[in-house]
């Protein structure tokens, strides 16, 4: 079995808080910026999340993080939402979006275009298939994609 990396670390320690407040686990990334390292814990819930709901899991995890330290240096801590504009990193999301509007960022330009926008229409072995507004069909490798996010168009505007 591999060796756990940072964030399965911290996913294995604030999961359970997580869920004994009623919270899902999003996604949780460890990046550095700058100079400061930040360890990122996004949290959803049925109706959405609130302040509270982040505070909360921030003082649960807070010592249990520090008595573990699964992070050798120093670190900032956040806790949020992900936002209405989420964007899609694991294959669970991929699925529970089938049919929502989705806005996708290709790493290298495709026809001379890196930003679609379109229906999320599948995900199946780690590639999403999207109609785009014109009714035609798009489909991308998760690993070529910088980013899959929710997208705020009207779903009514498709052919």
């Amino acid at each position: 079995m591999a060796k756990p990396n940072t964030v399965q670390k911290v996913e294995e320690i604030v999961r359970p808080f997580a869920e004994e407040l009623g919270l899902d686990i999003w996604d949780i990334t460890f990046k550095k910026e700058g100079s400061e390292w930040y360890l990122r814990i996004f949290i959803d819930k049925e109706g959405g999340v609130n302040i509270d709901d982040c505070v909360d899991l921030t003082h649960a995890v807070s010592k249990p993080l520090d008595d573990a330290d699964p992070i050798p240096q120093n670190y900032m801590l956040e806790i949020s939402s992900p936002g209405v504009e989420r964007e899609l990193t694991r294959d669970e999301h991929f699925v529970k979006y089938i049919g929502s509007p989705v806005m996708v960022r290709t790493i290298r330009p495709v026809d001379g275009v890196r930003d679609f926008s379109g229906r999320l229409l599948s995900f199946e072995n780690k590639k999403l298939t999207i109609e785009l507004q014109d009714g035609s069909e798009a489909s991308f490798d998760k690993k070529d994609t910088n980013f899959v996010k929710l997208d705020d168009f009207d779903i009514d505007d498709f052919v």
